[in-house]
Formats: C-alpha cells, structure tokens, sequence
C-alpha cells in the first residue's frame, strides 16, 4: 500500500479456541500473495477479545502507523456489533478507541449493515480520529462483500483521495456497489 501500509483484520467468530479458516483470511492471503498488501488478521468473540486485540496494535506493533485500514468483520445490526450475543453500539466502540484509531478508515464487511446518520457517523469519525468509516447498507445475504472490500482495499493502496477511490469503486464495479451499498462517511 502508500508507503508500505496494512490492513489489520478483526473477525468476531463464535469460540477463538476452535481454530477455523475462513474465507475473510483466505482472500487476506491471496491480497498478500497477489497484490503484495500486507495484513494483520486476528479473531475474537468477546468485546474484551475486541479492546485486547485493538490495544495490543496501538501499544505493542510499532508498526501501527501503517495500518490504514481497520477491516472489522463482525455480525451486528445498523449501528452496532454483535459479540458472543451481546450487542455494542458503534458510540461505545468510538469511547473505547477514543483518539486512537488516527487517520484510519475503519471498514465494515457486510456480515452487518452500516447505516448511520450523518451526526453518528461524524460523532465516530470525531472521537476516534479515524479519517473514514466505510461499509455496506446491504447485509450478508447470499453475497460476500470480500470481493469488493478486496477492490476498494487495492484502490486504497493506489489513491489517497477518498472521494476518488469512491468514485473508481463505483465505475468499475457500479451493479456490486449498488446492490451491497457500499457507503464511505467522512
């Protein structure tokens, strides 16, 4: 990516302790072997497995700096994540990460929709720090976003422009973008 940045993948998966490949660290694989964009990928199934993997990066990986997209993979609903059947708002993630996730665009698979007000989303944006929030208005159905988080994570990589990446994402693959509705605030 710009300047040798990263992804860092968070999937919440039902029991950490029961290992599983799924298809969000193979298509993680194949950007790394195909597209040479580096990625970090972790699971959890608690929102204390969230904050612990989340803080573990910020303090521990002196690379951070270079991550500059968090790709959260979790079940949940509008504006909250779904956890070992417990429900967190997007508000209550942004005061756990409050000022930390700096210049980060922090994206959302479809496995939830995102559908956010513009005051929610800027009250995220605000406390986190992060440059963007990205995801989908269209839930897991019978289609994975992870071919088209795969594009918009290579346009990343090749663009710095927000505006512009969402606008390459939508000319060259404008039917995937309608019916998941990929959304960008910032």
């Amino acid at each position: 990516m710009l300047n040798d940045s990263f992804i860092f993948c968070l999937e919440g998966v039902p029991d950490v302790d029961t290992y599983i490949t799924t298809e969000v660290l193979k298509n993680l694989e194949h950007l790394a072997f195909e597209h040479k964009i580096a990625s970090i990928y972790k699971s959890c199934d608690t929102i204390e497995g969230l904050e612990e993997s989340l803080g573990a990066l910020l303090y521990d990986d002196h690379n951070f700096k270079d991550y500059r997209i968090i790709y959260l993979v979790m079940p949940g609903q509008e504006n909250n994540i779904c956890l070992h059947d417990y429900y967190y708002s997007l508000e209550e993630i942004a005061e756990l990460f409050e000022g930390k996730l700096k210049g980060k665009i922090v994206h959302f698979a479809n496995k939830k929709i995102l559908d956010l007000s513009a005051d929610e989303a800027q009250y995220f944006l605000d406390i986190t720090g992060a440059r963007a929030i990205s995801g989908y208005g269209a839930k897991w159905n019978k289609v994975s976003s992870i071919h088209l988080d795969k594009f918009f994570f290579n346009l990343c990589d090749e663009l710095d422009d927000l505006v512009e990446i969402v606008e390459e994402l939508h000319q060259k693959n404008y039917a995937l973008c309608k019916y998941l509705d990929f959304r960008l605030y910032y």
